[in-house]
């Protein structure tokens, strides 16, 4: 992805977001979950910007992540820091990144960091989709505010629809994803429009397949599908 195609990608999300955002007061945690249901203070997603870009080329092989444009997030959403050749794009997700459908006491923790290096083709989609969340956040959106202003967003045909040939690697043994299970493992996602996960064999008993459902208010399907290496070549535990 070129510098003037992350550019329009930046500037476009932003002024549609723009539309969709007011500012909101913070609120209270609840007593039973160890996180708020809203954002906690900025700075506790923020991370130095050297460590940040390393830390999102270290979720793909060095062959790709080396060429690859890096996106760190700044105190007004994301923005590149690195000017990749090869059209793969690298960033850290924040908690903000998981699913709106499903609930989740860990949508607001702060500790979450996902090392992802997405393909041409799902940056098309994904990077908007990043951009459109990132500042519903920012600007102090509930969760239940970003999951409305982003299916406002894909009403008013603001998100590209997904490509059948999106992929993206997450093999940093590096990164957070959640409390429970850390970095998990190393694993390579695909992007499909939504349809039944038994299309592709997933979840199925010995298939290496996971996921699928469908990610409301997306129009799009996730697969999982584990490997045996992370990014730096070592070995991953057998799942």
């Amino acid at each position: 992805m070129n510098r003037k195609m992350v550019r329009t990608i930046t500037l476009g999300t932003f002024a549609l977001v723009a539309g969709l955002c007011v500012t909101q007061p913070g609120r209270a945690a609840d007593p039973k979950n160890p996180y708020p249901t809203s954002m906690a203070p900025l700075d506790q997603y923020l991370m130095d910007r050297d460590a940040e870009i390393a830390l999102a080329r270290s979720a793909a092989p060095p062959s790709i992540a080396k060429d690859a444009t890096v996106l760190v997030l700044g105190r007004h959403g994301f923005e590149a820091a690195v000017q990749g050749t090869n059209g793969f794009v690298c960033n850290v997700d924040r908690s903000w990144m998981d699913r709106l459908d499903i609930d989740s006491p860990e949508f607001w923790n702060h500790k979450r960091r996902g090392p992802i290096c997405f393909n041409p083709e799902a940056a098309k989609t994904l990077v908007p989709l990043l951009m459109i969340r990132t500042r519903l956040a920012l600007a102090g959106r509930s969760k239940a505010e970003i999951k409305e202003g982003l299916k406002a967003a894909i009403d008013k045909g603001k998100l590209p629809a997904i490509e059948p040939s999106g992929m993206s690697y997450m093999l940093s043994k590096q990164g957070h994803l959640n409390d429970h299970d850390g970095h998990w493992l190393p694993h390579l996602m695909f992007y499909a429009p939504a349809k039944d996960a038994n299309t592709w064999g997933a979840n199925l008993p010995n298939s290496p397949i996971l996921g699928g459902t469908a990610r409301a208010p997306e129009s799009f399907s996730v697969f999982l599908v584990p490997v045996s290496k992370w990014s730096d070549g070592t070995d991953a535990p057998v799942m």
